[in-house]
């Protein structure tokens, strides 16, 4: 075969494997029960409609958003952090507006989004389960923004949440969660809260665990945690930084500033390490406690200038 031959040969197979490329960058979405794939992520969700099934994000940069209405969906990046759900809006809500019977979101990250409201979230829940690992919101009004729903069982594991958070006219936070049966956080990042909590819940049950709170860089932040109505549950193993630009610095922990609607009598603190950051200098407290409830702290390392409990 001639040079010329082969270079002709070549040319024609890569003419033929554009409309194909072409095809899979415009079809981001794929089921992964059916093989089938989908321009928009609402077509694909669609699809599974009451079913169960976990829809493939495939790499690149996606405004897109969805609205889960029925069923069990797994949105999961083909490759951990390579899948971007850049400021997508539903309902003038959220990339991602879940109201099925079940969620689960692995490896994607979720950016840039905001709303009029000033709620713009990454994940609104409604109503159901949500399952969240490995994942990442950044620079967005907040992450995680649910419904209530007290049969419902909320876990993110392994996933960080940076520059979210917002206090305008109305406060909104990294995570904020509604009256949920119940909340667990582990092995999760937290960092330059921009307004607001790093996680507000009022779910009757907590555990936050094994996680980080680093507010050295935060802009205008309140608490690192707060329980507003109270929560049994553990808060163990984690590590706090309370940065020097605080909108309220009077506490790392609050609970039940908003009134008592569950016992706080079983929660348990401790294995926890909490300081101030470098150059900062104040007395506040870790824990400060509004509801009537006696909350034994355990052993907790905390840094100069903090005081372990308040009871107010």
């Amino acid at each position: 075969m001639t040079v010329l031959r082969i270079l002709l040969v070549a040319a024609l197979a890569l003419i033929s494997a554009l409309p194909l490329f072409a095809q899979q960058r415009a079809m981001p979405y794929r089921i992964a029960e059916t093989g089938k794939s989908y321009k928009s992520l609402t077509d694909a969700v669609n699809k599974i409609g009451g079913g169960t099934g976990t829809i493939e994000v495939q790499p690149g940069i996606w405004r897109d958003c969805a609205v889960q209405e029925a069923g069990n969906i797994t949105y999961r990046a083909v490759t951990p952090g390579t899948a971007i759900l850049d400021g997508g809006v539903c309902e003038d809500k959220a990339t991602l507006v879940l109201r099925g019977r079940s969620a689960r979101v692995e490896g994607l990250i979720f950016q840039n989004i905001a709303v009029r409201d000033e709620n713009g979230a990454g994940v609104r829940l409604e109503r159901g389960d949500l399952t969240v690992v490995n994942s990442l919101f950044r620079d967005s009004q907040q992450g995680i923004l649910t419904g209530e729903d007290r049969n419902g069982r909320i876990v993110i594991d392994k996933s960080s949440f940076s520059g979210l958070g917002l206090c305008a006219s109305d406060c909104a936070h990294s995570i904020y969660i509604g009256d949920y049966g119940s909340l667990t956080v582990t092995r999760s990042r937290f960092e330059k809260g921009q307004g607001g909590h790093y996680v507000k819940s009022r779910a009757g049950r907590v555990t936050i665990a094994d996680s980080s709170f680093d507010d050295s860089r935060g802009n205008g932040s309140n608490y690192m945690i707060d329980l507003p109505g109270g929560a049994s549950g553990e808060i163990t193993r984690n590590i706090f930084v309370q940065g020097q630009n605080k909108e309220n610095w009077s506490a790392f922990i609050a609970v039940a500033a908003e009134g008592r609607a569950y016992s706080s009598a079983g929660l348990q603190i401790f294995g926890n390490d909490a300081s101030l950051a470098p150059g900062v200098e104040r007395a506040t407290w870790f824990v400060a406690n509004w509801s009537r409830d006696s909350i034994p702290l355990g052993e907790n390392r905390l840094g100069k200038g903090l005081s372990a409990y308040d009871q107010r």
